[in-house]
């Protein structure tokens, strides 16, 4: 059942990349939070995700904008290490406390905490966009890349940061969409060379069949979603993602899941 559920919001989510701030990550990360820890649940996300950006660049990679690329892309990948580390520090930490209800024992941790915290700020960011309106320059891509380079190797949340930087570049649709997705792919080689020093280790090989579905499935909605790239919004799906994502980033700091 967890491969139907993971494929089927893989599917979808991978094609409302297209049209949305809402990356593939942001979606997934939930999902397989249910099954998963969620370090180990960062790291597999975080694969799924390079890969089906690693096809995405065959699509629309030849549109992106070399002098942006420069600008936002190195401070992006100095901070998705940064933020890397500190996510495999935060694992090491012991738990901060336990306690039993229903007859289940259920602990906190650091980790757990901190990512659901960046999880409902993102959430809230979703539902109300101030991001968009705010009028970043293009002396600003550097900041804005570190704060999205940062974010995205600590728990994969890069793309409202990304794409608040990024809609003043003066870019056309198709160079912010190119652009968009090299960044992105280099904060994931960069987040997922750290992650394999440990996290991915305890968690991709047990569950590489999985993670190839998610990945094909993505792949597909990518494929879809390019198709059908047009003026289109998905405005309620954001509002609803985005209160789901707080009622699962509660369960998260609680310790439930």
């Amino acid at each position: 059942m967890e491969y139907l559920i993971i494929c089927i919001v893989a599917f979808l989510a991978s094609i409302l990349t297209f049209f949305s701030g809402f990356g593939l990550g942001t979606i997934l990360l939930p999902v397989f939070a249910f099954f998963f820890p969620i370090e180990v649940a960062i790291a597999l996300t975080g694969v799924v995700h390079f890969f089906n950006n690693m096809f995405k660049l065959t699509l629309v990679g030849k549109n992106a904008k070399l002098k942006v690329l420069l600008y936002f892309g190195i401070p992006a990948v100095i901070a998705a290490f940064l933020g890397a580390r500190l996510l495999l520090s935060l694992t090491d930490t012991p738990t901060l406390t336990s306690y039993t209800m229903a007859g289940r024992n259920f602990e906190i941790t650091l980790v757990n905490v901190v990512i659901a915290i960046l999880l409902i700020t993102f959430a809230i960011i979703e539902l109300m966009p101030f991001l968009n309106r705010m009028n970043f320059k293009k002396k600003h891509l550097p900041i804005g890349g570190f704060l999205s380079g940062f974010f995205g190797g600590l728990s994969g949340h890069q793309g409202a940061l990304r794409s608040a930087f990024l809609i003043n570049a003066g870019l056309t649709k198709e160079a912010f969409i190119g652009t968009a997705v090299v960044i992105s792919s280099f904060i994931d080689f960069t987040r997922l060379s750290v992650y394999s020093t440990q996290i991915l280790n305890a968690g991709l090989k047990e569950n590489l069949p999985m993670v190839l579905s998610a990945t094909i499935a993505a792949m597909t909605g990518a494929f879809f979603g390019n198709r059908l790239l047009k003026k289109i919004t998905f405005d309620l799906i954001h509002k609803i993602v985005a209160v789901l994502l707080i009622i699962i980033s509660i369960l998260l700091g609680v310790g439930i899941i």
